[in-house]
């Protein structure tokens, strides 16, 4: 690799960088909805058609940031799950729901750009799924380090799922070997619930109804880590 291809190969990733933060501040202001290729070119006083070497369409710089959001967020969950120990396996879950939380309400235009509506007339690609799924890794191995080491001890309190769901907790599981369909779709109910609490704070549905959040947030999480088996602390008791 001569010098001068490298230097140009490090032009074109401060570039790309560049484009994607301004896009990314663009997302604060007009919404994922309105991102604009040619709003970026004008912002970083380039030609519009310069622009387009780097993303060829607005589909290619939404698929962009939603891969770099995804990556964002299961780089903070990776970390969060690391730092604890491993068999704390309550203690997992919970510093995985607040690291979820923490980065959504960190970047709130980037999780609203994940997990808000769709935009209009984008249909994300498969190359988003590896990243869309590195939190998901995270959660489904703290579940099955709980099964392997026996401390996974769900509460016989919820319907067991129809044997038409059989298929679709086999596909889920490959991401938690070895828990059951119950299992399966308690932790689905469980990373759902995860997600749907973080919305609601993030679109403000707990304005004028919740204050003290991250007591009642801690308290909801540990909710759903009983459900799936995970134990309570004594304090909790």
């Amino acid at each position: 690799m001569t010098a001068s291809r490298t230097a140009r190969e490090r032009v074109r990733a401060e570039l790309t960088k560049e484009i994607a933060d301004i896009a990314r501040r663009q997302l604060a202001t007009e919404g994922a909805g309105g991102l604009s290729l040619r709003a970026v070119a004008r912002e970083m006083g380039m030609v519009s058609s310069a622009i387009y070497r780097y993303f060829p369409s607005r589909d290619d710089l939404l698929t962009a940031l939603i891969i770099d959001g995804y990556n964002a967020i299961g780089e903070c969950v990776e970390r969060a799950d690391a730092a604890t120990d491993r068999g704390d396996h309550l203690g997992r879950w919970l510093a995985v729901c607040h690291a979820v939380r923490d980065w959504a309400l960190a970047n709130p235009h980037e999780y609203a750009l994940l997990y808000g509506s769709p935009v209009p007339g984008y249909q994300a690609p498969m190359d988003t799924v590896e990243a869309a799924i590195r939190d998901t890794v995270v959660f489904g191995r703290i579940l099955s380090d709980a099964n392997e080491a026996g401390a996974l001890d769900p509460p016989g309190i919820a319907p067991a799922p129809p044997p038409s769901l059989a298929e679709d907790a086999a596909l889920v599981r490959s991401l938690m070997p070895g828990i059951s369909d119950l299992g399966v779709f308690r932790a689905i109910n469980a990373w759902t619930g995860l997600f749907g609490w973080v919305s609601f704070e993030l679109f403000g549905q707990f304005n004028n109804t919740l204050d003290n959040r991250r007591t009642a947030f801690e308290h909801c999480m540990l909710n759903n880590a009983a459900l799936m088996g995970l134990g309570i602390p004594e304090a909790a008791r």
